[in-house]
């Protein structure tokens, strides 16, 4: 056994504990602890997997941002005491972990598991890097190569907004007094925010020769403009402001006209011309990190008149 196989089985280990823990956790308290830690463990086998983009992308969302929300949604809940898990309901879970552990192995062992250890090819993205326009082949992929993906994804966002803009209409708005926000929270807030929206533009601005880019700050800008939004700083976001429906469509926008443009005047859609290739990428960028940004706060703390209703 290597060292690195070593360290992987660990850290499958410790994803089962920390989701056990979670599951039958005795309070309302420990459960959340467990899964924050639990997007924690995850965030670090993204890590292990060479996936650092998708790594900054659960520690912020599933670690950062989740853990933030069930806070919130705890205080507003009535003290629960301890529970105990019955007994039959452990024997079952540890039944299923036994058979997922024993599935894992078998995999791990047979031919699957040797197509997964094997290196992937990655020799027409080699080729290829000297024209995408930036340094760092996940960018290039995101935004040249399989640059379609990427305004799908922008666009299923908007889908996601206005379907959920569907569900929640005003009668849902609760009419209970306010509950003023811890006074500990509020001040981890206001030192927290800044240092999202500070490392959120650091990583937009390196994403194009390191792990970053687009969706990774937008989801710590939208993080710092959530917990803002819950201690009562930020005002309530309205999508009946102009500005917030614009800042939202502007990334779809500029993405789809850049693939209009290259279509008229380029060699087909999104077939960026080389010399243009950084700044149309830069551009697109920019633009989608604050549409992504505006787009999850929205979702999450939008259209309320007071979250601490």
């Amino acid at each position: 056994m290597t060292p690195e196989l070593l360290i992987d089985l660990i850290l499958a280990l410790l994803l089962l504990i920390i989701a056990w823990s979670a599951l039958f956790a005795p309070s309302r308290n420990d459960a959340m602890a467990m899964f924050i830690a639990f997007g924690v463990a995850v965030a670090l086998i993204w890590a292990r997997l060479g996936a650092p983009d998708l790594a900054l992308a659960e520690a912020a969302i599933g670690a950062g941002l989740t853990g933030v929300l069930f806070l919130n949604a705890a205080r507003q809940l009535p003290e629960s005491g301890r529970t105990t898990t019955p007994r039959k309901s452990t024997i079952k879970a540890a039944v299923f972990v036994l058979l997922s552990v024993s599935l894992f192995f078998l995999m791990l062992t047979g031919p699957v598991g040797e197509q997964l250890t094997s290196p992937v090819s990655d020799t027409r993205i080699v080729e290829a890097m000297p024209d995408a326009g930036v340094s760092y082949p996940v960018t290039a992929v995101l935004l040249n190569f399989r640059a379609w993906d990427t305004l799908l994804e922008l666009l299923v966002l908007l889908l996601a907004l206005s379907g959920a803009r569907q569900l929640y209409t005003s009668s849902h708005i609760s009419k209970a007094p306010q509950v003023a926000a811890w006074p500990l929270l509020t001040g981890w807030t206001q030192i927290l925010a800044p240092l999202l929206v500070i490392i959120g533009g650091y990583l937009l601005w390196s994403g194009s020769k390191a792990p970053g880019g687009a969706f990774q700050a937008g989801a710590l800008i939208a993080s710092a403009a959530v917990t803002l939004r819950i201690v009562g700083i930020l005002p309530p976001l309205r999508w009946s402001f102009w500005l917030t429906r614009a800042v939202i469509s502007v990334g779809a926008i500029v993405f789809l006209m850049v693939a209009i443009a290259t279509s008229l005047f380029a060699e087909g859609w999104l077939n960026y011309p080389v010399e243009l290739s950084a700044g149309i990428i830069i551009t697109i960028e920019i633009f989608a990190t604050l549409s992504i940004a505006l787009t999850l706060a929205l979702l999450i703390v939008g259209d309320h008149e007071d979250l601490r209703t």
